[in-house]
């Protein structure tokens, strides 16, 4: 079978054609770990597993390398790791926090059925290969020191008549479209709008290291420069596929793009730029203020993670999701029919589907190869012994199990979790704190409800609640 794959930065389906096809290369952008992954996290976690899975098949487990990376130097660690820990060192602090919830992130994505990883780097365990771009960057002309601060120049990339690709390729932005609708940090210091750093000094208290291009202060790495530095150390200077959300295509994938190429003199980064679409939650963008933040944890206090890992690929990978709880019940239902089919045959006995290879050699098809899954439930019904056998075959190779709860049973579960003394107690808290003004408290209460699966509504004659839907 052939494999085609949606490129964002040729804008085109194209052939997948590996630089050696005896050691094939993946990176995608993985978590900052400040705290529980949101079921959004999920959606990359799950797409590019089943395309590890598939290039897998198709070269050879051996032959495959897939590196996942954690972000683990960041403001937002910082300040849990100051709130968490206010008695600790901020290094020792923060320690403690990126362990906890990148273990939490690994226990999460397990149980939605996803393979580990080849390679899984921190980000701080790679400094010296960022301190190494940022010197061969500084050395080419394409970033500069200014005040203790070290900062990459899309217009110094954009002048070069080389090889180099033009920034704002990937994105498919001007330099002057970027720098109208651009929301970046002013500072006197930078030569242009669009400079972004590389590394800047650490504040007192921070994380520090020490800095390049002969910077006394010590410092820290800018975003960017991280994945960079760490796909270069265990993919090598190009590799076949780099992947990711799409809300990464910019800043983030433009800029490690733009390092890497002027780093390197190359004409690319990934042969194949990927990015998966955005996902709501019933209807709305997913956010604290509205109430429907989810994280990967709670979905999984209530449905089996073989559920949500099947609801998110009924939907295309390029496509928005709409997450619903009618869709995940009716991924749950799905389920159902496939175990019922398969209970009695001998996975041995049954191979994956060509069907749902060739919908999977498709750019991803995944709606096209549970399509596929659903007409081989159905001969299996009809007691198509080969049809059944293929069906449990698929299913382990697509991550399914089929060993998760039936949908009755689960509903039963949860609502009897549902304390009704216990939601009123908790709406009552929150008006007395809407009351006194105490907004912070009252969006704290709101979260702990969404988090219980309860949707709540305030009017002039007061609160309601119900079952969220």
């Amino acid at each position: 079978m052939q494999l085609r794959l949606y490129d964002t930065f040729s804008r085109e389906k194209r052939a997948f054609v590996p630089l050696d096809p005896n050691n094939v290369r993946m990176y995608v952008c993985g978590p900052t770990v400040y705290d529980f992954a949101h079921i959004g996290n999920a959606r990359p976690v799950i797409v590019f597993d089943v395309l590890f899975r598939l290039l897998r098949h198709l070269y050879g487990e051996s032959r495959v390398t897939y590196v996942r990376n954690i972000t683990d130097v960041d403001d937002k660690i910082n300040e849990r790791a100051a709130r968490d820990f206010p008695g600790l060192p901020l290094n020792e602090a923060i320690r403690k926090v990126t362990e906890v919830t990148e273990r939490q992130f690994r226990d999460d994505v397990e149980a939605l059925g996803a393979l580990g990883p080849t390679v899984e780097p921190r980000a701080t365990e790679h400094i010296a290969e960022m301190c190494v771009l940022i010197e061969r960057l500084i050395a080419g002309g394409f970033a500069y020191v200014a005040e203790d601060h070290v900062l990459f120049s899309p217009e110094a990339m954009n002048a070069v008549n080389s090889v180099l690709p033009r920034y704002g390729a990937l994105a498919n932005r001007s330099l002057d479209e970027m720098i109208a609708g651009a929301r970046v940090d002013v500072a006197p210091y930078k030569r242009g709008v669009t400079d972004f750093v590389l590394w800047k000094p650490s504040k007192p208290g921070e994380p520090s290291w020490p800095s390049p291009a002969g910077i006394k202060v010590e410092g820290r790495p800018g975003w960017h420069i991280e994945c960079s530095a760490m796909a270069w150390k265990h993919l090598g200077e190009q590799f076949d596929i780099h992947g990711g959300g799409i809300d990464l295509v910019f800043p983030h994938h433009e800029n490690e793009l733009a390092q890497s190429c002027c780093a390197f003199h190359a004409s690319r980064m990934a042969n194949v730029w990927m990015h998966n679409g955005f996902l709501q939650v019933e209807g709305d963008k997913m956010s604290k203020s509205l109430g429907n933040f989810v994280t990967i944890r709670e979905l999984l206090a209530d449905w089996p993670g073989e559920v949500l890992r099947f609801q998110m690929l009924m939907t295309h990978y390029r496509s928005p999701v709409d997450w619903t709880r009618h869709s995940t019940e009716q991924a749950s239902i799905a389920l159902d029919s496939f175990q019922d089919v398969t209970r009695a045959v001998d996975i041995e006995d049954g191979r994956v589907s060509p069907d749902v290879l060739a919908a999977l050699g498709d750019d991803l098809n995944t709606p096209q190869a549970i399509a596929h899954l659903h007409s081989l439930a159905a001969k299996g019904r009809t007691g198509d012994y080969q049809a059944a056998s293929d069906l449990k075959a698929t299913c382990k190779f697509f991550g399914f199990g089929l060993k998760h709860v039936a949908l009755q049973d689960i509903l039963k579960r949860q609502k009897s979790d549902i304390d009704p003394n216990r939601i009123n107690a908790l709406i009552a808290d929150r008006t007395a704190a809407r009351a006194r003004r105490d907004f912070k408290e009252s969006d704290r209460i709101r979260d702990e409800l969404a988090a219980m699966g309860i949707a709540i509504k305030d009017s002039k004659d007061g609160t309601t609640w119900e079952i969220a839907r």
